[in-house]
């Protein structure tokens, strides 16, 4: 295998998940942007937490998914969409995100690829296709 092929192929692969990650979860972000934030806040509160917390969600939706595609510090990005989805399993979904639904999927499929696709980005760095690269390993 020539080296072309053996560099070239997970790069992209990397490019399309960020592309693919960032760019799905930015229309929830914004969709949130329009509706407002009410009910995270009331979510929040009814399972003990503090209502602040709500800004994880533009940041998480909006600013992370934004910062995936471009490729600006994509390990921090797919971690912090990680950790909203983990939020986002809790507080919409609670242990019911594991329960098979109608079609045969999980009722908490859709958070749960979101939150394994960030561990994956955080994992393996935004690839060779990203508009900054830090000197940091952690921040790439």
């Amino acid at each position: 295998m020539n080296k072309i092929s053996s560099t070239l192929k997970p790069d992209l692969g990397i490019l399309l998940l960020r592309i693919a990650t960032g760019g799905l979860m930015i229309f929830h972000g914004i969709a949130k942007l329009f509706h407002g934030f009410d009910f995270i806040k009331q979510s929040l509160i009814e399972k003990g937490l503090p209502a602040f917390l709500w800004v994880g969600v533009p940041v998480g939706e909006v600013l992370a998914p934004l910062m995936l595609i471009l490729g600006i510090f994509s390990r921090l990005s797919g971690l912090m969409i990680a950790i909203v989805m983990l939020f986002a399993i809790y507080l919409a979904h609670g242990m019911s995100a594991f329960t098979i639904n109608e079609n045969g999927g999980l009722d908490g499929e859709l958070a749960l690829i979101y939150m394994f696709a960030g561990i994956a980005i955080f994992f393996t760095g935004g690839g060779k296709y990203v508009l900054y690269k830090a000197g940091n390993e952690w921040t790439k």
